[in-house]
């Protein structure tokens, strides 16, 4: 079993870990998204015992250690080099060793890489100014030239999540599901700020049902040049692995 785990797994390797949904359909055209609908734990892997072993940190919540229960079974999802890999496993032994507190887990399923969604979402409060493409601009997107018009107002908001793939933003306005605008935001890359100019279609929008006036919109990012995608996941990493450093520094 799960004979890919030791070629793609390591020690370091960022795991999320989410209840299993027995009373669904879990093939993979019917997979959620990765954290939809099920609570998510966030964990790092510290050892891999054997091609059907693990052993990883116990996950914190707020600065809380969460004491997942022995024999408990869940969804876990491994961020590689290789991509995003998918498995179930139980839990079989916790312990603490020294400061760090540690779940050992066999699998119960095979490794098998994550086709449904190979990005993972951050949750942020990252500042964005944002305007709708004008239609001279509609064919540039398409054909990855220079789209940019300076002298056209930006309207701001607050990135929530963001992803190598797109991003979810809240904002005082809302425009039109399907539309294309211009998204701009700055990342801390490599300790240097950059500024981001990327074009995104808005995939849905709906208004926050406890901030009346508030819309949320979710937009994938559109032509997007690799090089700027892989700085985003490598912000997203960094980021991270700075969370998962101070987590263990409170055990």
């Amino acid at each position: 079993m799960a004979s890919l785990l030791s070629k793609y797994v390591v020690p370091g390797c960022r795991v999320d870990i989410q209840e299993i949904a027995r009373y669904r359909d879990l093939t993979p055209e019917h997979s959620d998204e990765i954290g939809e609908g099920r609570k998510t734990y966030q964990s790092q892997v510290i050892d891999v015992l054997s091609e059907d072993r693990i052993e990883i940190s116990m996950p914190m919540e707020k600065s809380r250690l969460i004491l997942l229960p022995v024999d408990g079974e869940y969804d876990l999802y491994f961020y590689s080099n290789g991509g995003l890999y998918q498995c179930y496993a139980r839990i079989v032994d916790r312990y603490k060793n020294n400061s760090l507190y540690v779940l050992v887990l066999d699998l119960i399923s095979n490794l098998r890489k994550h086709q449904r969604r190979e990005y993972y979402r951050f949750s942020c409060a990252l500042e964005m100014s944002s305007r709708q493409l004008e239609e001279e601009e509609l064919a540039l997107a398409e054909k990855k030239e220079d789209i940019l018009m300076p002298q056209l107002p930006l309207k701001s908001s607050v990135i929530v999540d963001i992803s190598g793939g797109g991003l979810r933003f809240v904002a005082n306005y809302a425009y039109e599901p399907q539309s294309l605008i211009l998204c701009r935001y700055s990342l801390l890359i490599g300790g240097e700020t950059k500024e981001y100019n990327l074009v995104g279609k808005v995939l849905s929008v709906k208004e926050l049902e406890n901030r009346k006036g508030t819309f949320e919109h979710r937009v994938q990012y559109v032509n997007m040049d690799a090089a700027e995608r892989e700085e985003i996941i490598r912000y997203i990493f960094d980021e991270e692995r700075k969370t998962l450093k101070n987590q263990k520094g409170d055990w």
